[in-house]
């Protein structure tokens, strides 16, 4: 049976990490109270991709840490990642479930609130409300949604759903209070200076709601 918490969900981002190795980071993070990590690197070949995946899957298995997989279900496959994760303009969810099997955990990015609702009927574990707020991160997506979007999808979802985009601790409390089961975050982590100590502070603040 698939289990997962998504309430503290850490995107990775080689660039984004001041130049410390995506395992420390990814370390340092879990420590601090990560549930869930997706190895997101857009600039890395196959072969990087691949070995990345295989240490940091060595690094989170033990702690039954989730790893789930951006886009690339070859590579999901290959290390026997916990879990997929694919966008609107990515390899159909179809096909991904078809290919992963019902036991790996498939994430979807919605974007619009008619994806929301489309996702209602469709065969995935949880759905990725993006953008929250506007990102440097991620620039290739829709108007943001904003906490009033953002409580209406997730009112609407029958999956579980994590929020992302422009999230950090001055809004982590609103996003759950608006009713997120969890806060997806790139640079809150990654970019600070203690990952570990960004991860409790994050953590403790979404516990409070």
């Amino acid at each position: 049976m698939k289990t997962f918490d998504l309430s503290l969900y850490l995107v990775t981002d080689r660039s984004l990490s001041l130049g410390r190795p995506l395992e420390f980071i990814v370390d340092e993070a879990v420590k601090g109270g990560v549930t869930m990590v997706q190895l997101r690197e857009k600039d890395c070949d196959s072969r990087e991709f691949y070995e990345l995946g295989i240490r940091l899957k060595s690094l989170l298995a033990p702690l039954n840490i989730p790893l789930i997989i951006n886009d690339r279900l070859d590579i999901a496959l290959a290390i026997d990642a916990d879990g997929l994760h694919v966008g609107q303009s990515d390899l159909p969810w179809q096909v991904a479930r078809s290919i992963l099997g019902k036991d790996k955990i498939l994430g979807l990015s919605v974007e619009t609130m008619e994806q929301a609702r489309e996702a209602n009927a469709l065969d995935v574990d949880y759905i990725g409300i993006s953008p929250v707020f506007a990102t440097a991160t991620k620039t290739d997506t829709f108007q943001p949604f904003g906490l009033e979007g953002l409580k209406a999808a997730c009112a609407l979802s029958k999956h579980p759903t994590v929020a992302i985009g422009g999230i950090k601790q001055e809004n982590a409390a609103q996003i759950i209070a608006h009713g997120a089961n969890g806060i997806a975050v790139v640079s809150a982590i990654s970019m600070a200076e203690n990952p570990m100590k960004a991860a409790e502070v994050l953590k403790q603040t979404i516990k409070k709601i």
